[in-house]
């Protein structure tokens, strides 16, 4: 998929996992407090606590802005611990399992067609998520949760919120939303990896670009782009349906309904474009570094194996 010419080895599959669990950790370091801008914005309306009835947030900088005035500079990385803790999971599984499930489906044929891409990005992405769940749980709980004078804090740890849930929600609150999840990761995984593999096979295919940093960066911004718009609706969802309390809405299907009655078709695409700049730039980010990660990777490897 990314990364190496037609005449370079392909990595161990040992190498792509841990390269793309080490450069989604650097994405998410770099634009986590994005994707708690969106979480906020998502779920907006339905916070009823006195002490946050007239917070509003408008905007992914806005609502940035209203967290650091409000909450303070660490209310932006609530959840980051237990978003490391996904990506090393789930980045590692959806993004390192890819070329080697493609090649599954192929008979290991060098050029892969559109939907053998899409089926096996759908494949990657479901096994992440049946994996990874519980840690999405609980950082989407920990980014919605508001950390304001009058108000009781949900969880004070991120294993302790693990325990809670399990306490008090059972499995199946660990394992809350995972039906919208999967949908919203296969439809994000086979988007994001068809997309940049897509134009990343332009740009050299046409000579506009050669196979390095540049290259990436463009191909990793398409497929953000792309992502966010066929993906925001499932989004929107999986978070409102994974942060509600038990009984506010009967299934994840019950949660959609409720938001197209109660609030029309533009409730799905609430947080676009702090989805759009989260998923966007944590696209480059990820890309980049996992193409640079992995380059390294082998050049150690190579390195180590040849005789001195």
């Amino acid at each position: 998929m990314v990364g190496l010419k037609p005449s370079d080895v392909p990595p161990p599959l040992a190498v792509k996992m841990m390269s793309a669990g080490a450069a989604a950790c650097i994405g998410d370091l770099i634009t986590f407090p994005l994707d708690t801008a969106k979480v906020r914005l998502q779920i907006q309306g339905e916070q009823k606590v006195e002490a946050a009835k007239n917070i509003r947030y408008r905007g992914v900088f806005g609502t940035m802005a209203t967290m650091v005035k409000t909450e303070g500079p660490k209310s932006l990385y609530n959840g980051l611990i237990a978003g490391l803790q996904r990506q090393v999971c789930f980045a590692s599984i959806r993004i390192g399992l890819y070329d080697n499930v493609k090649n599954f489906y192929t008979g290991d044929k060098e050029h892969a067609g559109i939907m053998i891409r899409i089926l096996a990005g759908c494949t990657t992405g479901a096994m992440a998520v049946s994996l990874a769940q519980p840690t999405d749980v609980v950082k989407v709980r920990f980014q919605a949760q508001m950390n304001l004078d009058g108000v009781a804090r949900r969880y004070n740890g991120t294993m302790q919120a693990y325990k809670h849930i399990f306490m008090n929600e059972g499995l199946r609150g660990l394992w809350k939303g995972t039906l919208p999840n999967i949908t919203r990761n296969a439809l994000v995984n086979c988007t994001e990896l068809v997309t940049y593999d897509l134009i990343k096979e332009a740009i050299l295919k046409h000579n506009l670009l050669s196979d390095n940093l540049p290259c990436h960066f463009v191909s990793a911004f398409g497929a953000g782009f792309v992502t966010t718009v066929i993906a925001s609706p499932v989004d929107v969802v999986k978070t409102r349906y994974m942060n509600s309390p038990p009984g506010q809405y009967k299934s994840a299907i019950n949660c959609a309904w409720t938001m197209m009655t109660k609030e029309g078709p533009t409730a799905f695409y609430k947080g676009f474009v702090p989805s759009f700049l989260r998923l966007g730039s944590w696209n480059v980010v990820m890309f980049v570094s996992f193409e640079q990660i992995k380059r390294a990777m082998m050049a150690t490897k190579k390195t180590m194996e040849t005789p001195s």
